[in-house]
């Protein structure tokens, strides 16, 4: 059953988003798993929004993509 993943980027800017999609937009096409990403500026930062076919392929593409990619003091809070 496909998950949504919402994540809440407090302290993310335009540029940080951009930087960090750029960096993993072209491996995530490929991931398993992944269905669709949407994000928007947002009070205090950004909403990221994913489909995922699982919430483990989810969290495994998270730790391996976007953490090492997140710029300083930035902290995804994820449901």
């Amino acid at each position: 059953m496909a998950v949504l993943i919402k994540s809440k980027v407090k302290g993310q800017t335009t540029e940080g988003y951009n930087n960090v999609l750029a960096a993993v937009r072209e491996p995530l096409k490929q991931a398993p798993g992944f269905i669709t990403h949407f994000a928007h500026p947002a009070e205090e930062g950004w909403d990221v929004y994913e489909v995922w076919q699982s919430k483990t392929e989810a969290d495994l593409w998270f730790a391996k993509f976007i953490i090492p990619n997140l710029p300083s003091g930035v902290h995804p809070k994820r449901t």
